[in-house]
C-alpha cells in the first residue's frame, strides 16, 4: 500500500489571508506541489519542496501526475485558485481516480475547500448573492456553447441571481457579450451587473452597472461577473461605496 497522500486545496481568491488554516496545514506538509503556473507563483516554497508547474489547459494531465507521484509515496498537493471544488482540480482529479488505474483508488485523498471568487466578490460589494444563486462557467471547452444559452436562458426566466466564473479570454472574446444579450431578454435593464476584478489582491477593482450598459470588453480572464435577479438593489450611500444584495424573501 502507497503511503502517499494527495490534497488538493484551493488558495482562495489571491490575499494571503484568504488561505484557510487547513489549507496552509496541507502544504506545509508536502513534498511536490502541482499546479497552474500563476497559482503555484503566489506560494513561498520551503528548502525541501518542489513546484510542478503547468499550463491552464492540462488538467488531466497534471492530476494523473499528481496521483503518480502520490502512489510513489510522496506528500503531494495540487494546488487550485478559489476553492478546489468549484470549476477546477477536485473534479479533475477525481475523472482521473475513476478512469485509471486501480492504484489511484487506494491513494489517500483530501479536499481542502477554499474562499472560491464567486464568494470573494460579493463580499467586495455587500450581498448579491444572498437569496437563490447559480454559478456558470461561460467556457465553452469543455461543453457546447447551446447548453450555455439553455441554461443563462432558465436562471434568468425563474429569477435567480447569475456568477460567471471565466467570463472571457483572447480566444473566447464573445461569449459575454452574447450572454448579456440574452439576458436582455429576460431580466429588466436596471439589473445590477458587477464586474469584480482581482478581488482581495491589490490591483481589485469593482465596477457596477445596469444590465442595459453592461460591456463585456469591461472584463477579463481575472474578472468574476454578478448578475443580479429582478429582487437584486443597489443602495446609494454618500461618501461610500454603492451597496448591492439581493432580499433573502422573495
Amino acid at each position: 500500500m502507497s503511503t502517499g497522500k494527495l490534497s488538493v486545496i484551493g488558495i482562495g481568491p489571491g490575499a494571503t489571508e484568504q488561505l484557510t488554516e487547513a489549507a496552509r496545514a496541507a502544504l506545509e506538509e508536502a513534498e511536490l506541489l502541482y499546479g497552474y503556473g500563476p497559482y503555484l507563483a503566489r506560494l513561498a516554497l520551503a528548502a525541501h519542496q518542489r513546484a510542478v508547474p503547468s499550463d491552464n489547459r492540462v488538467e488531466a494531465q497534471r492530476a494523473r501526475h499528481a496521483l503518480d507521484a502520490a502512489v510513489d509515496g510522496h506528500r503531494v498537493v495540487m494546488v487550485s485558485g478559489g476553492d478546489p471544488g468549484v470549476f477546477a482540480m477536485a473534479a479533475a482529479v477525481c475523472e482521473q481516480i475513476e478512469a485509471g488505474p486501480e492504484s489511484y483508488r487506494q491513494v489517500e485523498l483530501a479536499v481542502v475547500p477554499g474562499i472560491t471568487a464567486m464568494l470573494a466578490a460579493a463580499a467586495a460589494c455587500g450581498a448579491p448573492l444572498g437569496h437563490d444563486f447559480c454559478c456558470l462557467s461561460l467556457s465553452d471547452n469543455l461543453k457546447p456553447w447551446e447548453l450555455i444559452e439553455r441554461r443563462l436562458a432558465a436562471a434568468a426566466d425563474c429569477g435567480l441571481a447569475m456568477a460567471f466564473y471565466n467570463p472571457i479570454s483572447s480566444s473566447r472574446p464573445w461569449q459575454l457579450g452574447r450572454a448579456f444579450e440574452l439576458l436582455r431578454e429576460y431580466l429588466p435593464s436596471q439589473t445590477p451587473v458587477i464586474f469584480a476584478r482581482a478581488v482581495t489582491r491589490p490591483d481589485q477593482r469593482i465596477r457596477i452597472a445596469r444590465l442595459a450598459d453592461a460591456q463585456s470588453d469591461w472584463a477579463d480572464m481575472a474578472t468574476m461577473v454578478i448578475v443580479g435577479s429582478p429582487a437584486t438593489r443597489v443602495v446609494e450611500r454618500d461618501g461610500q461605496p454603492a451597496l448591492v444584495y439581493t432580499p433573502r424573501y422573495a
